[in-house]
């Protein structure tokens, strides 16, 4: 027998809400307008009944972590949203990619730069795109190195035609996320990039306060996934 919703849990609608307007209290603590940042909602992994109330109270903003899920996902539902890319992304899914996705987070290499240019080219669509940076150097993720990121984005303009718009990091899990924030945001403001990818469900009224553009908030609006 399933178990009986908690009656004192909040609605699909209530948490959506409620991270809305920690959004909003967050940016105006910051002395933004909160329509300078956008939420993304991390929809990997949900299911649909979770989706739906949120599709129903109007975000049109989602993150996606693999090309297939996504476009299993969203297909019959494409019209009127805004699907991000946040996974890494392999070189041999990135025609899909280009295909499905409006923004794509995790441009991390120059063999994915040069795939990725020439499906632009190839399509006559070209998804907005973000430097994914590895701020904390960890190993097991993806991201270029700070110390690298510069003469990459310098690549992927001169060498690939690419015109990056932002940059993305994940933070370690085991830091205070602020100075990964405010390196990635010094990054950005270097290299004349204007958007700032980070923050998620633990951390992203921090980020708003060193000037994300955008949050990647899963858990805090859909709850804990299965």
């Amino acid at each position: 027998m399933a178990a009986s919703p908690d009656p004192a849990a909040p609605s699909q609608e209530g948490a959506y809400a409620a991270v809305v307007a920690r959004i909003a209290r967050a940016a105006q603590a910051a002395g933004r307008a909160p329509s300078e940042v956008t939420l993304v909602a991390v929809s990997k992994m949900q299911p649909w009944e979770a989706i739906a109330p949120v599709l129903a109270a109007g975000q049109t903003v989602y993150g996606e972590n693999r090309v297939q899920e996504a476009q299993g996902r969203w297909a019959e539902h494409r019209d009127g949203l805004t699907l991000h890319l946040i996974g890494p992304l392999q070189s041999n899914k990135a025609a899909e990619a280009v295909a499905f996705f409006d923004v794509i987070e995790t441009l991390d290499r120059e063999k994915l730069a040069r795939v990725l240019a020439d499906q632009v080219q190839a399509q006559g669509r070209g998804p907005r795109l973000y430097v994914q940076v590895n701020t904390g150097e960890e190993p097991q993720k993806a991201g270029v190195i700070p110390a690298d990121a510069d003469a990459f984005i310098a690549a992927c303009r001169t060498s690939y035609g690419l015109e990056p718009e932002g940059l993305m990091c994940i933070p370690p899990v085991d830091e205070p996320a602020g100075p990964h924030f405010a390196l990635l945001a010094r990054i950005a403001a270097r290299n004349g990039l204007s958007k700032l990818s980070m923050g998620m469900s633990g951390d992203f009224e921090t980020a708003i306060a060193f000037g994300a553009t955008s949050v990647r908030v899963g858990s805090a609006v859909f709850g804990a996934r299965a």
